[in-house]
């Protein structure tokens, strides 16, 4: 039997994440194996060796690096992603954007240098699903 194929890059996220929940703040360098969910607040750099989501009315300030994204919330600080990005429609990203891949969807604000590693052009959607 084979696996369904995982088209949306929430769908390829695995493993007991790390969650910062809605009313947590935590200032600080993060540095770690994702997933890592972020629903609070950050204030710090984070290196994370795996998958990061940044949900809606989440905010990181401070610079990002991991293999994949999605980001829902707001970013202040460059954005290094190796892999695919996913940035939804509620997204506010102020600094510099760099990943292999990116899907934005129609009404994200990227304030920034956006850079795409691959060899596609950035692709735009329309997000149909709503935030969980």
């Amino acid at each position: 039997m084979t696996e369904p194929t995982k088209r949306r890059l929430r769908d390829q996220f695995s493993g007991t994440p790390t969650f910062v929940a809605e009313n947590m703040r935590i200032v600080g360098n993060l540095h770690g194996n994702g997933p890592v969910v972020v629903c609070g607040r950050i204030e710090g750099d984070g290196e994370i060796a795996g998958g990061v989501q940044i949900a809606a009315g989440a905010r990181w300030q401070g610079n990002l690096h991991a293999e994949h994204a999605i980001v829902a919330g707001h970013i202040e600080g460059d954005l290094i992603i190796d892999d695919k990005l996913e940035v939804g429609f509620s997204a506010v990203i102020k600094g510099r954007v760099r990943a292999r891949s990116i899907a934005i969807a129609r009404g994200a604000i990227i304030e920034g240098e956006m850079q795409v590693t691959g060899s596609a052009a950035p692709i735009h959607f329309l997000e149909k699903r709503a935030e969980k």
